[in-house]
Order: C-alpha cells, then sequence, then structure tokens
C-alpha cells in the first residue's frame, strides 16, 4: 500500500507537467484548429533561457520569470511571423510548418548550448514529506500547476480579455461582429501556450535533465492527457493530463514487464483508446456540422 501511494503522489506530481503540456495544446488547438507538435521544443528551448540567466549569476526566479516573459513574446511572434500568413493554407502547410519550427528549435538549442546533459536546479530541493511519500520538489511541482492552472482559471472566467479570448476561439465569426480582434486574441492565446510550456519545462527539468530532446516524451504524455480529457475542453485536457501521470506511474510500477522501459508506450496506447472509443475524449464536446 506505501508503495501505492508513493506512485501515486510520484505520478500526480508528474501528471501536473502533463497537465500543462495537455493545456498549452489545447489552447493551440482551440486557436487554429491543429495540434502544435513544436510544443515540446518551445518548453525545451525556454528552459534552455532559463538555465543560461543562471549561468550568468541571476537567482531562480529571475530566471524563471525571464523565461516565462521571453517565451509569451516569442509565442506571439511565432504565431505572428510563422502561422498567421498561412492560417488559410491546406493542413499539410501547417504540418510543415510545425515539423519546420520543431527541427529549428531542437537543431539552435543543440548549437547554442550543445546536446551535453545538463543539470537543471529546483528551489523546493529533495527533502521527503508526508512520511517519504513524496519529496519536497514534487509538492512544490503539484503546487506550483495548482497555482498556475487557478490563475488561469481566474483569468478566463473573470476578467475581459480572458473573455474575449473565449470567444474568439468558441466562435471567431460573431467575436468579429462584436468588435473584438480575433488575430491578436489567437497571437495571446500562443503567447499564454508558450509561457504554460516554459513553465512546465522548469519543473520536470530537475527530473529529466536538461538536454535539447527532454521534453519529446513529456509531450507525448501530453498530447495523451489532452485526448484524454478532450481537445475542446482545457478542464478535461488537464484532468487528463493528471490522469496519464497517475496511470503511467503505477502501471510501470505493478503491470508486469511494463518497467520503465515501456511506460511511454502507456500514452500511445492511451491516444489510439481513446480515440476508437470516445473520439471527443472524455469530457470534449462533439461537433456536428450541418451542410
Amino acid at each position: 500500500m506505501e508503495l501505492l501511494l508513493h506512485q501515486v503522489m510520484a505520478g500526480l506530481a508528474t501528471g501536473g507537467i502533463y497537465a500543462c503540456m495537455a493545456l498549452a495544446v489545447v489552447m493551440i488547438y482551440q486557436a487554429i484548429d491543429h495540434l502544435n507538435f513544436a510544443q515540446g521544443e518551445m518548453a525545451m528551448f525556454s528552459t534552455f533561457i532559463a538555465w543560461q540567466v543562471m549561468q550568468w549569476g541571476q537567482p531562480y526566479w529571475v530566471a524563471f520569470a525571464a523565461a516565462v516573459v521571453l517565451s509569451f513574446i516569442g509565442g506571439v511572434l511565432i504565431e505572428r511571423v510563422l502561422f498567421r500568413p498561412i492560417h488559410n493554407a491546406p493542413v499539410l502547410s501547417s504540418l510543415v510548418a510545425f515539423i519546420a519550427l520543431f527541427s529549428i528549435l531542437n537543431s539552435a538549442a543543440g548549437y547554442l548550448w550543445d546536446y551535453t546533459i545538463k543539470t537543471f536546479p529546483t528551489p523546493f530541493g529533495h527533502k521527503p514529506l508526508l512520511a517519504g511519500l513524496a519529496d519536497t520538489h514534487e509538492v512544490g511541482m503539484i503546487g506550483v500547476t495548482l497555482g498556475l492552472l487557478g490563475l488561469l482559471y481566474l483569468f478566463f472566467r473573470g476578467t475581459r480579455l480572458g473573455l474575449a479570448m473565449r470567444a474568439a476561439a468558441a466562435n471567431p465569426e460573431s467575436a468579429r461582429l462584436v468588435g473584438i480582434r480575433v488575430g491578436w486574441m489567437t497571437a495571446l492565446g500562443w503567447g499564454m501556450a508558450a509561457s504554460i510550456g516554459a513553465v512546465a519545462g522548469m519543473l520536470i527539468a530537475p527530473v529529466v535533465f536538461l538536454e535539447p530532446n527532454m521534453m519529446l516524451g513529456v509531450l507525448l504524455y501530453g498530447f495523451a492527457g489532452a485526448v484524454l480529457g478532450g481537445l475542446t475542453s482545457p478542464g478535461g485536457a488537464v484532468l487528463g493530463g493528471f490522469a496519464v501521470g497517475v496511470i503511467e506511474n503505477v502501471a510501470g510500477t505493478f503491470i508486469p514487464y511494463v518497467g520503465r522501459e515501456l511506460k511511454l508506450t502507456i500514452a500511445l496506447v492511451l491516444i489510439v483508446a481513446v480515440l476508437m472509443v470516445r473520439p471527443s475524449g472524455l469530457f470534449g464536446r462533439s461537433v456536428v456540422s450541418r451542410v
């Protein structure tokens, strides 16, 4: 029982990171109807920026804030420069653009900081808590994730800008009729998704270590959480991310022959299973078009 509780707590900690990635994926999906395959590389690049700022002698939280702000600006610029001109192009054009962005960020990180594995500090430490069921970093990950999600909920529910962004994502044509600048709402969504991804990268880097390919597995788990919860439901994607974290941790420990080597397979199995049984996800809505 103690081992089970420990794996559940560890799953909730990593599930918070998957929840952030799933939320970032859903925000961009709702804005442009495409999955951002470069979301993980954007988070990785932001984490390297934070690491570089700390190498220049700045404290952790200054680097953290700098990475979040620069990620927001970078997300807005990516939407304005790369994706805005092709927003009416065929789906294949957007797919190629995402693959290009993935390759550019991965190669740029390798060129600037090389491919050697680096350690990334945690401000929470690794002292055991809750009778050894979790450590301070895991609890800190959960706390930061829940705090971020709470702020986002208040932003989208209680501010005019948040409501405008929701309206632009839900019904762009009607939003334009009431004076909402849908294009800029989309750009702000990209910026916020990039910032959320940056937080996820900085929280998971002390666990997986820092290198240009660190976020590939995390992104797959984020996709699994988004599909499980529903690509049309931000709240569902968050719950799906936490669920994936717990499932992959418990399955990797208690299911024979899975272990650490096959845990990533669980995310792929979840994606396929949900798409086969309920394509809209557990909390997503089915979209019906009348022609």
